[in-house]
């Protein structure tokens, strides 16, 4: 079976929407992203924790060894 290509076989672009669509209506509490998720204090001790950890670990490497 051939694999047919031409105009009528392509894809009708004239019904996509040229803006996205708008957001869900809501909370914008609910909404909020990344930089409000980075903001939370246990997030932000897991990470100072880790970046220490990296930091101690490093010294050491440089300096120690």
């Amino acid at each position: 079976m051939p694999y047919i290509t031409g105009e009528q076989h392509a894809p009708d672009t004239t019904a996509l929407p040229l803006t996205p669509p708008d957001p869900p209506p809501g909370d914008p509490a609910q909404r909020r992203g990344c930089l409000y998720a980075l903001s939370q204090p246990p997030l932000m001790l897991f990470l100072t924790v880790i970046g220490a950890l990296l930091l101690i670990a490093g010294v050491h490497d440089q300096f120690v060894l």
